[in-house]
């Protein structure tokens, strides 16, 4: 069907005048965002809110009396450590290799109380080891060696992780074992079989590992016959009472 010349031209005049309805809709939309920047820019800025937080009212009231040192653990375990040992029993005598009763322990001496010294040298400076003392003593045939080794804890709860290791290496011969009674997870190990070196005498062990704060605690006893639950138990005992 053929478009007469007066159809065509309408329809060609009503698309531009689409055209320019458009053109003049993006006119005022310009004019009209540049008015707005102009008005805005004429505008006193508005204050921004404080970043602060309204200061509060302290709170009225006596503070605490600080604890006496006697109930301040970091006050005796900053002391001298040497003051935390366990003191020899009556009638009991300091070894021949530790006359004077106590020693301290520098890092390279409490490596070397281990199989591997080196490896145990290193573990002992990632864990940030601060300082350790001894004592050791003899009493009706049987050794008692007890040692506290405190740690900086910075970075590690290494004291928690010595008290494990000595636990899982104590476990590893046949024993019987029980929990050291108010100190979490402390354990004492009594060997059932005798330690046998050629040329000596077989010598029967018993173990305790705990740890209290910054402080791991060892405690072997040894003697030529088996050692008792009761002894092993009453040296770790008194000695995490002392901490």
């Amino acid at each position: 069907m053929e478009q007469t010349e007066e159809e065509a031209g309408r329809r060609r005049r009503r698309g531009r005048t689409v055209t320019l309805t458009g053109a003049a809709l993006v006119l005022g939309l310009v004019a009209g965002t540049c008015t707005g920047y102009l008005v805005q820019a004429g505008r006193t800025p508005t204050p921004l809110p404080p970043l602060s937080q309204p200061v509060l009212a302290q709170a009225r009231g006596e503070e605490p009396a600080p604890l006496p040192a006697s109930q301040d653990r970091r006050v005796r375990t900053d002391g001298d450590l040497r003051e935390l040992l366990l003191k020899k029993p009556r009638g009991a005598t300091h070894t021949e290799w530790l006359k004077d009763g106590v020693r301290w322990l520098d890092l390279t001496a409490l490596a070397e109380t281990w199989t591997e010294p080196g490896e145990a040298f290193g573990d002992l400076v990632l864990h940030e080891f601060r300082r350790s003392v001894m004592t050791a003593w003899e009493d009706d045939g049987y050794t008692v060696e007890i040692r506290l080794t405190q740690f900086r804890q910075e970075e590690y709860t290494a004291a928690t992780d010595a008290a494990d290791d000595a636990q899982r290496w104590a476990g590893e011969r046949p024993n019987d074992n029980w929990a050291i009674p108010g100190t979490g997870d402390g354990r004492v190990y009594v060997m059932t079989e005798p330690e046998t070196e050629p040329g000596y005498e077989p010598r029967y062990a018993a173990e305790a590992h705990a740890w209290r704060g910054d402080i791991a605690m060892d405690v072997w006893v040894t003697g030529p016959e088996p050692v008792s639950k009761k002894k092993i138990m009453d040296v770790a005992e008194r000695q995490m009472e002392r901490l």
